[in-house]
């Protein structure tokens, strides 16, 4: 018996699927490179990657050992010989220097221990000329919800909660300080839309990926109240601004 998480986890939910596009869409596809994909967790972009690029070797790397399972039974399920699969810590890669032509990292950056140091380690193993290219939602995403829950309460823990958020200037800074010439190759926004407040704090992967984070803000009784003020104001179409940067070794 798996970890229930990680069995019933798709990589591609409507939130992760649109920065895995903005990666694949600028990421280079080319015969025999070695890929690392950092936070693969049940393998989105590995999966694509592996079949994208002919002949390429494709490593996932990711501490979550239930969901690097899930990854390994859809490696064997689509017979890809070419991928890799490490469960590890993104800022300690078992890896030469200067051995890997491109690093990727599907909403990584936000959810690293220490940005910085897994920085720096991509950079090690990035041969000269080799590419970083990380996708983040970005500060101000749900900017909606985050007004009701304002409404509602007004403190510094919701101020610190949004504020943790990347923003373009600050990951750009990570990614100079790590050594890399970064740019911003892709930014867009999406929308996500709920009947009302209960249907947005009821959904699954709302409730895997950010409830918690809320109730730390001020407990249950105040998302009590952001429920009903979200739900007095009828649907909920939350924005999600996203990036995709595209960072080089010099």
């Amino acid at each position: 018996m798996g970890d229930p998480v990680a069995d019933n986890y798709d990589e591609l939910p409507l939130w992760s699927a649109p920065f895995g596009q903005l990666i694949l869409e600028h990421v280079p596809l080319r015969r025999g490179q070695t890929i690392v994909d950092l936070g693969a967790g049940t393998g989105f972009l590995t999966v694509e990657l592996a079949q994208r690029s002919a002949a390429a070797r494709v490593i996932a790397v990711d501490p979550w050992a239930e969901a690097m399972e899930v990854l390994r039974r859809k490696v064997d399920y689509l017979g890809l010989t070419n991928v890799e699969l490490v469960t590890a810590d993104a800022s300690a890669l078992d890896l030469p220097d200067s051995s890997v032509d491109v690093v990727v990292s599907n909403l990584g950056v936000n959810n690293f221990d220490n940005a910085a140091a897994v920085l720096t380690e991509c950079h090690r193993v990035l041969r000269p000329g080799g590419r970083l290219l990380l996708s983040t939602n970005l500060v101000g995403h749900m900017a909606e919800f985050y007004d009701a829950f304002r409404s509602v309460y007004d403190g510094k823990a919701l101020d610190d909660h949004i504020a943790h958020r990347a923003d373009v200037d600050g990951t750009l800074e990570l990614l100079q300080r790590a050594g890399f010439t970064a740019s911003v190759v892709a930014s867009t926004e999406f929308r996500m839309r709920f009947a009302d407040g209960t249907a947005l704090l009821n959904h699954y992967f709302i409730k895997l990926g950010f409830l918690d984070g809320w109730l730390a803000i001020a407990g249950q009784e105040v998302l009590d109240a952001v429920e009903q003020e979200l739900n007095r104001r009828g649907e909920v179409s939350l924005t999600v601004p996203a990036a995709c940067f595209d960072a080089v070794k010099g």
